[in-house]
């Protein structure tokens, strides 16, 4: 029950405003549209489709998610081609700079480290425990199944996307690096521009030349945030069912409320919006960590039983009862009987 409170105070309050700035703060960038008015756009589309239901969010984020990963990402690739040359010199700084052996970055390593873990749990939820709700309505004939490929999504988003990023922006020169005092600059290669997604922007600027590459990205984030947001929703609609007993009028409340803290991003400045956003992660983070040692000993049990029947040339197929999980609904019986 505190995780579940914990899931609508996160992804339903404290962290929609995110991501409703930057796509808002992308299209001022390349458009110079008005931030307000890209977010009520953008809320109202976006209150369409919640309306519709969790299976139209589904069948949305189904045709969507691929679709915007390809697209950066042969963005982000021919970037690192035309500017092959450099990648040894920037893996370089990132080694260096991560162990705290660069002589101009070395000096924020403990700030480094936790901006990282910070934005790294945006990136795959990795131990955040939102990735599980999600997977519950998957079907699959085994738990371990549902598992792994969460822990591979983990390695596409990071490994691939973050990693997609932070080369193209470290290639391009066009980023900002703050001292660990908070007021000193160690590099202000773009003056004026705050961290975040504008930071991609202009490294797509700088390499295709003109600002075409970052209003293809513009209209690339829509697509990013869509997913992100249905993701969100989802979550905290999931649990607001479970606390209140599938209440409509609760779950239309729900809807509404997740609506303004979304159009809040635009209201806000951004440091603020990420606070927020590292607040919501951060309380669901360590509830989550808690949930993860205590059931750990069950955990490592289903993935051996899962490992036990692949060997054997098995579909695994997971019964309930061999663990002392009691299937009140009867969810698994349909695989055993097949």
């Amino acid at each position: 029950m505190i995780f579940a409170i914990a899931t609508i105070l996160g992804p339903g309050l404290l962290m929609p405003g995110l991501h409703v700035n930057s796509i808002a703060s992308t299209y001022e960038e390349a458009f110079g549209a008005n931030m307000i008015l890209v977010g009520a756009i953008f809320c109202l589309v976006f209150g369409i489709v919640i309306c519709g239901g969790i299976k139209r969010i589904a069948s949305i984020a189904e045709y969507m998610a691929p679709v915007m990963c390809v697209i950066y990402v042969i963005m982000a690739v021919s970037i690192i081609v035309m500017k092959i040359g450099q990648v040894p010199g920037v893996l370089k700084i990132i080694v260096t700079s991560a162990f705290g052996i660069h002589p101009l970055f070395g000096g924020i390593l403990g700030s480094a480290i936790s901006w990282g873990v910070k934005r790294g749990i945006y990136s795959n939820e990795a131990g955040q425990g939102s990735g599980a709700i999600v997977s519950a309505a998957a079907e699959c004939s085994h738990p371990a199944k549902q598992g792994l490929v969460q822990a591979f999504s983990v390695y596409i988003d990071t490994l691939i996307v973050c990693t997609s990023s932070a080369l193209i922006i470290l290639l391009t020169g066009t980023f900002n690096t703050m001292g660990a005092d908070g007021t000193t600059m160690l590099a202000e290669n773009i003056p004026g521009v705050e961290y975040g997604i504008r930071w991609a922007q202009n490294a797509l600027n700088a390499a295709y030349g003109g600002t075409w590459g970052g209003k293809v990205l513009a209209v690339v984030i829509i697509m990013f945030v869509f997913t992100s947001l249905m993701g969100y929703y989802y979550q905290a609609e999931a649990n607001v069912r479970y606390l209140f007993k599938e209440n409509r009028k609760v779950v239309w409340g729900m809807r509404a409320v997740f609506l303004v803290s979304a159009f809040s991003g635009v209201l806000v400045n951004g440091e603020i919006i990420w606070t927020m956003g590292d607040t919501g992660a951060g309380m669901m983070a360590w509830l989550n960590i808690v949930a993860i040692l205590l059931l750990s000993k069950k955990g490592f049990a289903l993935l051996k039983d899962y490992e036990e029947q692949k060997k054997a040339g098995k579909d695994p197929v997971f019964d309930p009862a061999k663990f002392d999980i009691e299937d009140t609904t009867g969810v698994w019986k349909k695989y055993q009987n097949r």
